[in-house]
């Protein structure tokens, strides 16, 4: 079996990025990896991330947003994540189910045990062997949001701060698998400590 690696973060904490450089790096030492996302991964699951994202003029319901992510993470696990992993990759995913946990448990106030259900459903009991929580403030991560924001960028700044406070606690959780990493070090300070924990790990 291959690794599972997962990067989690409010929008505009740098997880994207540094998804990025670990694939590029292990990608130039000729290790087999995968970059993916959510939503997003699949081809499905890109109509799914469509919806999810754009503005729209009807209502659109927590619990008919919450299906949607557990859709396409359904979708994701059984397309790309598992049977990769099965090939001895190493997969990296820019979000996961954390965030699922963050954004409709903490944020929107959904009830946590249906969510984790749902995200126990939906992975079918993958979990992610070590997740990089990229964590600042929202105030500053916004600051980086330099492009016309989607509908999950336009809620309030007390959502937000919801959403990083639900991810900080899922750590505090989850200590062996969650590491927080402070976003506010240069992309390079991160990818470093990055590289230092997976080598310390024994995963690359």
């Amino acid at each position: 079996m291959g690794i599972f690696i997962t990067f989690e973060g409010i929008e505009g904490s740098g997880k994207s990025t540094q998804a990025k450089k670990l694939y590029e790096y292990l990608t130039n030492k000729s290790i087999k990896a995968h970059l993916t996302r959510e939503p997003g991964g699949t081809l499905i699951g890109k109509k799914i991330r469509e919806i999810l994202l754009s503005h729209w003029q009807e209502k659109f319901p927590s619990i008919a947003e919450l299906l949607l992510y557990e859709a396409d993470r359904n979708i994701h696990v059984n397309n790309v994540i598992k049977p990769l992993l099965q090939q001895g990759y190493i997969v990296i995913s820019d979000r996961f189910y954390d965030s699922t946990t963050a954004y409709q448990h903490y944020a929107r106030g959904i009830d946590y045990n249906i969510i984790d259900s749902l995200n126990k459903l939906a992975t079918e009991g993958l979990i992610p062997d070590i997740t990089f929580l990229l964590d600042l403030s929202v105030e500053e991560a916004f600051k980086r949001l330099n492009r016309e924001k989607d509908r999950l960028e336009s809620e309030n700044i007390e959502f937000h701060q919801k959403v990083r406070e639900g991810f900080l606690k899922i750590a505090s959780l989850e200590k062996n698998r969650v590491i927080v990493l402070d976003g506010l070090k240069t992309e390079d300070e991160i990818f470093s400590q990055i590289l230092k924990i997976l080598t310390e790990k024994k995963i690359v």
